[in-house]
């Protein structure tokens, strides 16, 4: 069922502050491996600090699908979108921009969808359900567009630290471009954080304004 309830010019600019922020701040941050070991993994061959923030962009889109309908979810979205491509274009390459941008577009419109599909059923289903789905679209379309050898021609940037073979994660015999390691790491953050967020998400929806009575959840 399709829902779509009014809300005020005031509420729109907070989601889209919030949608730009988490972007722009994870379209920087992606760019530095996490400096340390876990065991005998090290975090650099794996793990950057961008999958720390990013999992928040699920946050706003699901706060405002859940209150708001879909139609004024995919409206933050999209406008999220065009801020902040416009602004990481400036703090990061134009390869990770336009990464960043196809990835988080197509990513945060499928969960608009998955969201919507399962928004009758139990509070925490349909935000983990949509984040899930979301966040391995997004790892597998960013990581490939943002380091794989295959897009250094098309985006004229090459990063050959990227692309240089090691063990997959730091411990496999297999070796792979240290590209898959990063992706498999940071999709394994993007999940815990997913159910971390689970609970402020919760908190938040107790916060927003009341739905009017009999109106769906």
């Amino acid at each position: 069922m399709t829902v779509t309830r009014r809300f005020s010019v005031g509420q729109f600019a907070i989601a889209v502050a919030a949608m730009a922020v988490v972007v722009v701040a994870s379209n920087y941050l992606v760019q530095f491996p996490v400096q340390g070991h876990l065991g005998a993994l090290n975090l650099a061959d794996l793990l950057t600090w961008g999958a720390f923030t990013y999992p928040a962009a699920f946050l706003v889109t699901d706060l405002t699908n859940r209150k708001f309908g879909p139609n004024p979810a995919r409206l933050v979205v999209a406008v999220g979108f065009v801020l902040a491509v416009a602004l990481s274009i400036l703090l990061s390459t134009p390869r990770i921009a336009a990464a960043s941008g196809t990835a988080f577009l197509v990513a945060q419109l499928l969960d608009v969808t998955v969201f919507n599909r399962l928004r009758r059923l139990s509070w925490w289903k349909a935000p983990f359900a949509s984040s899930l789905i979301g966040s391995v679209i997004d790892t597998i379309l960013f990581f490939s567009i943002a380091f794989s050898g295959a897009f250094a021609v098309l985006l004229g940037y090459y990063d050959a630290f990227a692309v240089e073979t090691a063990p997959l994660l730091g411990v496999f015999a297999a070796e792979v471009p240290r590209w898959i390691s990063w992706a498999v790491g940071d999709f394994s953050v993007k999940i815990l954080v997913a159910v971390f967020l689970l609970a402020p998400y919760r908190i938040l929806l107790g916060l927003l304004v009341p739905m009017p009575k009999g109106a769906a959840a």
